[in-house]
Formats: C-alpha cells, structure tokens, sequence
C-alpha cells in the first residue's frame, strides 16, 4: 500500500492510532501524536527521514515567531533517522530535548551567559531513555536562566512567544518545549520541573504535562540532596504519549522505588474520591477565569461519576512553604555567583558575575546568604520543612484519591512581566504569586499533572491541575484519558502552528 492511500484511509489507523488525523496544512504528519507517528515508521508507511524533514520544515517555519528552538541539529538528526534506530515505541519519531539537560555533544547553556559556549559531554538519564526509545533529537529548546522562573524570556536566549498569541509568554522553565508542541513543530517534546516548570507550560499552551513522583524515573546522575525537588519528562498533545514517555522513563529494575507503572492505555472504571480547591493556602482566591476553569473541571469530573469534595487547601500547606521551598530552590543559585569566575575559566573565558548572570540569579543567591547568616541551620530547617510537607500529604491521600486544583493563580502573563533584565524584587513576588499551586508537589514529591481542558476569556489556555498519592501516576493517567475522552482537545490548535499555516 503506498503511503499517500494509507493516509487517505482513516480505519486503516483505528487501531494503530487513537489520535485521528485532521488535515494538516504543512504536512501529512502534523496532527499524529508520537505513537502516531511511530505507528507509520512501524508498518513501513513512512521513513524516520521523513518525519525528520517534515519537523525540520515546521520548525523552520513556525521558529522566527515563536523562538522555541534555540540551538538546531539538523544534521544529526538526519543522521541518526537514517540509521540503525532501536525498536522502541517511539522508533523515528522527532524530539527535542530543552537547554537545561545534557546532550552529548550538543549546546548546553542553561539558559545562562556564563555557560554560553558550554557543550555536555554526557547523554543525562532522561535523554539515554529518549534514544533507547527510538526518537529522532532535532534541536534543543528554549528555557529561562537556570530555570529559575516562571517564564521563558532569558538574556541569552530571548523571550519564547506564545502560539495562541504572540505577546504572551510560553511559561517557564520548559517554555521553549511548550512553544514548540503546541505550534505542532513536534508532538511531544522534554520538558522537566522543579517548581512546576512541566506543569506551567502545559497549562499555558494547552497541553498535557505530567511531574512523575520523586524518585521514579531512572537518572544517570546523582540526586541534588535529600530535598531533591526535581524531575524530568515531557510535554505532549495527546495522553497517551505522556503515558508511553512515563513507561519508557521509570525505573524498571530492583532499585524502583516505586511499583512501574507500565504503558496505561485508557480510562478506568474505578470512580475517585476527588478533593477539590481554588482558594490559596494564604485565603486567596484566583484570577476569576482561573476559578472558573478549575470549577468547571470540578463539575466535569462530578458529571462522570466522581465523588467531589471542595476542601481548605491550607489544611495541606501554610504559610511558611514559600520561604522554605526558596530555600531549597535558591541554595544552587549561591555555588552560581561564588564559582562564576571559575565556570568561565573552564570555558577559557575571564567573566564578571553580574554580567553572565541576571539579576534574579544574584538576588537568589544575596537572599539565601542574609537568612542563613540569620539562621545557620537553614539547610536543616528546609530539609526537615519538606519531610513534613510530603508527610502532611500522604496522610491528606489516605482520605482522598486525587487532590483537583488550578495551575497557575492568574491567566498567561504579558512578555515583559518576568524579563530576565527586570531587577529581583520585580521578578520575586511576580514568580511566588503566579505559581502558588504547583511547587508544593516538588516539595512533597507527589506526581500531578496539568491538562488543557478549557480556554479562558483571552483566548488563551488555562489547564486544570490533578494531583495523587506518591507511585500513584496510573490513577492520574486513567483519568487523563477519562477527561480526553469527554472533552476532547486533539483538534484545539493555536493560530501560529502548523495545523493552521498552509
């Protein structure tokens, strides 16, 4: 069968791919998720080479606006599509990995001027398992300084622009991933959180973000501590290639942590026990489109059977956590500005701190020094504040299934609002009031996930949080699908994409 009349016939996909495609404008590919598109390469239908040069035309076309991709390798992907490519379910499907993880070989900033000739030497675990998976790496995508805010608008790297409109940003720190899933340049691209930085830009862009449980993935580097917060995976258009992603990802052998998850492939029967909030821990209530997102997401899962509770979310967290999570968060930032003059050297550079590194780095870095000169058990303290923030949460989901809440506290924020040029103070209370909802699961280290239900007033969308008790990553994929099923959004695309774009 020629690949043209494949495509043509629907049916002939119904069981190879749950994503029907719609016509695309750029080319045949575009509407495919990931398995999708592995499912072609496997019958034969179609080259990796070709899904290749398909992303490699949308990225060229879709870039300019939307500064997703900030370092490209065509070539080399070129290249390894045209080679002995393992058997794994996403065999010659195009990927991008973002600028804060290690590919050997490639351009590894950070989003930083002090690592701007900087290149890893190393595949991290999360790329090693990409490859073994079979995908295709493209480029490298956008993400701010460190990854330490809530936007993608770097010095280095410039501002990423959102595809349902340009003015706003893409979230951070996986902004660049975010961009480019959403305009359809790749179904599914690395993503990783620390904060929320899956989550944020899934909720922006309108795709579906999953923060896997602490622990559960299979690293090839040590963990940054006993208060690790953060975590590796992707972003993606279609549930099922974050469940895949998660399969491909977690730790298999004698040292899980955790029970694997597997491949889940579609809802569960099981109706949940679901606490549901919008107020935040301080007694606020989000931006009015954010509540009524989150309601309507309440109803929704109401609507099919669910038991919905609407709950005190500072019965969970109080008022301390911010202080004590920028704690943990900022300790890195203090090694950045102490060895600046030295990471330069290694890169046969003379730097000056304040010139390679933003001020909300030094701001970081100023602030974690005048409290732990204020209290020298600071590290103590924090350690011992997210012990208790993940125990407080394992007693909270003996009673609950899953805990619904918003992603961010207000809708998508204007370019500018979280400019890397824009002093500490500027940025300091603007990053903490806007992602209020997602960095306590970092501290506890539970898995949740954020999915693109609804659009707000703007036009631009606003995703719904769902989180569960630790190892419980089945529970929320089965009512990812449950929810994609009664509120579809493959066929929900921004107006800069490849969908749209003859």
């Amino acid at each position: 069968m020629q690949r043209r009349s494949f495509l043509a016939g629907a049916s002939a996909l119904a069981l190879a791919s749950a994503v029907k495609p719609a016509k695309a404008a750029m080319d045949e590919f575009v509407a495919y998720d990931g398995m999708g598109q592995a499912a072609l390469v496997r019958r034969g239908e179609v080259s990796s080479l070709e899904l290749v040069e398909a992303a490699i035309a949308r990225i060229e076309r879709l870039n300019p606006a939307l500064n997703a991709v900030v370092h490209k390798l065509y070539d080399e992907g070129r290249a390894v599509a045209q080679g002995d490519l393992p058997d794994g379910p996403f065999k010659g499907v195009p990927y991008l990995i973002k600028d804060l993880s290690e590919l050997k070989d490639a351009p590894l900033t950070y989003g930083s001027k002090l690592f701007e000739h900087n290149v890893a030497d190393f595949d991290n675990g999360g790329v090693e398992r990409a490859k073994q998976a079979g995908l295709v790496v493209v480029g490298k995508t956008n993400t701010p300084e460190f990854g330490f805010v809530s936007t993608t608008e770097g010095r280095l790297l410039g501002a990423a622009r959102n595809p349902y409109n340009a003015a706003y940003h893409t979230g951070g720190s996986s902004g660049g991933a975010g961009a480019a899933v959403a305009s359809g340049m790749v179904p599914f691209a690395h993503a990783s959180d620390g904060g929320g930085s899956i989550r944020i830009p899934a909720s922006i862009n309108g795709l579906v973000g999953l923060k896997p449980t602490r622990q559960r993935l299979f690293t090839n580097t040590p963990l940054l501590g006993e208060a690790d917060i953060g975590v590796r995976l992707a972003v993606s258009r279609s549930v099922r290639d974050t469940a895949q992603i998660l399969n491909m990802s977690e730790k298999k052998g004698s040292d899980a942590a955790y029970t694997p998850t597997g491949f889940i492939d579609g809802p569960s029967r099981k109706r949940l026990k679901i606490a549901f909030y919008t107020r935040t821990y301080d007694g606020r209530e989000p931006h009015p489109d954010v509540r009524r997102a989150t309601e309507r997401a309440a109803k929704l899962c109401a609507d099919l059977g669910h038991k919905v509770d609407e709950v005190n979310a500072a019965g969970v967290v109080d008022g301390q956590f911010v202080d004590q999570f920028m704690n943990v968060w900022s300790a890195m930032a203090v090694d950045l500005v102490k060895n600046a003059r030295l990471i330069g050297l290694t890169q046969g550079r003379w730097v000056n701190s304040h010139e390679v590194l933003e001020p909300f780095t030094h701001g970081l870095a100023k602030t974690y020094l005048a409290r732990r000169d204020e209290n020298p058990n600071i590290d103590k303290d924090a350690l011992a504040y997210v012990k208790s923030v993940e125990a407080d949460y394992r007693a909270f989901f003996e009673d609950y299934d899953i805990i619904l809440s918003p992603v961010l506290f207000k809708p998508p924020l204007l370019i500018g609002e979280q400019d890397g040029n824009k002093s500490f103070d500027e940025i300091y209370e603007s990053v903490f009031d806007y992602v209020t909802y997602t960095a306590q699961y970092n501290a506890s280290g539970n898995p949740a996930i954020s999915l693109p239900l609804y659009i707000g007033r703007t036009g631009l969308p606003i995703g719904t949080q769902f989180a569960a008790a630790h190892g419980q990553e089945a529970r929320l994929l089965h009512l990812a699908y449950e929810l994609e099923e009664a509120r579809p959004w493959a066929d929900r695309w921004p107006e800069v994409s490849a969908q749209r774009l003859a």
